[in-house]
């Protein structure tokens, strides 16, 4: 299995960035081979410019530096997003490369005429959301998780009929411990000896 890991931290030693390496030994032992995509270490510019916009419903992004995340997302079978929730959804640079590499021509071709746009991502059929949220649970579903749904829900409508998906959260991560964040990583690793 090919998994794409699309790890989104500013912060190199974060809490979330223990969740990727926990998350990398376990799929490596599984025998997967894993690529990872450190948005930030990449210094990924989530900025869609006008020109850009202008012409996205025209083909595949033109920018040749979307062209290696490109050929990540078309190499992938799995994907797992490690990430801070933060006001209740996506950080902007992992919601800037939803925006810019999940394209026209990359995740989807569009219809000619009034048709149903066409997934072009069904060779995905694992897809993971391990996250980190100040907010309590109650609190997060009742503001609808929207970080979640745009994973879990909207992306995941493109990749293959019966995709797989999980969540995972470690709320209250403000007043988190070492006893609570080792027993988070303890169902990363539950979850994904599964995935």
């Amino acid at each position: 299995m090919r998994a794409l890991v699309v790890y989104c931290h500013p912060v190199p030693e974060s809490f979330c960035a223990a969740i990727r390496d926990c998350a990398i030994e376990v799929l490596k032992a599984r025998g997967w081979e894993i690529r990872l995509l450190d948005l930030y270490a990449d210094k990924f510019d989530p900025v869609m410019g006008c020109d850009e916009r202008r012409s996205y419903n025209d083909g595949a992004p033109r920018d040749p530096a979307l062209k290696p995340y490109i050929d990540d997302l078309r190499w992938a079978e799995a994907i797992l997003f490690i990430y801070p929730t933060w006001w209740y959804g996506l950080p902007a640079m992992l919601k800037g490369w939803l925006d810019r590499v999940w394209a026209t021509d990359v995740a989807f071709a569009l219809p000619v005429g009034k048709g149903r746009i066409k997934s072009l991502m069904t060779h995905v059929t694992r897809i993971g959301v391990i996250t980190t949220c100040g907010a309590p649970t109650w609190w997060s579903v009742v503001v609808g998780q929207p970080g979640r749904k745009t994973i879990l829900r909207g992306m995941r409508a493109l990749c293959a009929r019966r995709c797989r998906t999980f969540f995972l959260a470690h709320y209250l991560m403000d007043a988190s411990t070492p006893k609570t964040r080792a027993a988070f990583l303890e169902k990363v690793r539950a979850k994904l000896e599964r995935f």
